[in-house]
């Protein structure tokens, strides 16, 4: 399975392998500076993860290949930048695409195995939101994510430029974000959109 994921990962002229082991304790101490950890075919806890994390700057995210559910309260407590969870039969496509993304510091997971951990764990995307986005505001938020312009969202919901202007500036003020990019990852990362 190693020298697979390694062959996928570096076919990808951005991906560089740095370390590989069997196990956590079989990697170089200290952890050479990595902008993301991929942990496959082993059960790791949070125990073993911290005591690998300590030294580690700046903070990594990491990709989980499993169908196991993850403590979401015990990776609240890691230093991490950001983490995904996959299963095991990913397609590379997946696979390298969330190694891109957990690199941009954002959440991620396949819908069917991020469903079950944000009910498990409601407050962990309300909370932060300072008010519900509608529903409207959810449609705008997604065309946003497709990288369309304002005169484009304008003609695919039939509403003015004036009014997407306008759901915009709501959604920033809902996410305490201040352009589309923040947005973006902002929602991404409570689950409000997929990427």
């Amino acid at each position: 399975m190693r020298a697979g994921l390694r062959a996928l990962l570096e076919s990808d002229a951005e991906v560089q392998v740095v370390a590989e082991a069997a196990r956590l304790t079989d990697l170089p101490e200290p952890l050479p500076a990595v902008d993301v950890i991929l942990l496959a075919g082993e059960a790791f806890g949070p125990p073993e993860l911290a005591d690998l994390l300590v030294e580690a700057e700046p903070a990594p995210a990491i990709l989980w290949l499993t169908s196991e559910p993850l403590p979401l309260n015990e990776l609240a407590g890691l230093p991490l930048r950001a983490w995904g969870r996959l299963p095991e039969e990913a397609s590379a496509e997946e696979l390298l695409a969330a190694v891109h993304s957990l690199n941009q510091g954002l959440v991620t997971a396949t819908p069917a195995l991020l469903q079950p951990l944000l009910a498990a764990s409601p407050s962990a995307t309300a909370d932060a939101l300072i008010e519900d986005l509608t529903r409207r505001e959810l449609d705008v938020l997604a065309l946003l994510a497709d990288g369309l312009a304002n005169k484009q969202m304008a003609r695919a919901l039939d509403i003015s430029e004036h009014t997407v202007k306008f759901h915009i500036a709501s959604i920033y003020a809902k996410l305490g974000v201040n352009n589309r990019a923040e947005a973006v990852r902002a929602a991404a990362r409570r689950g409000l959109i997929t990427l």
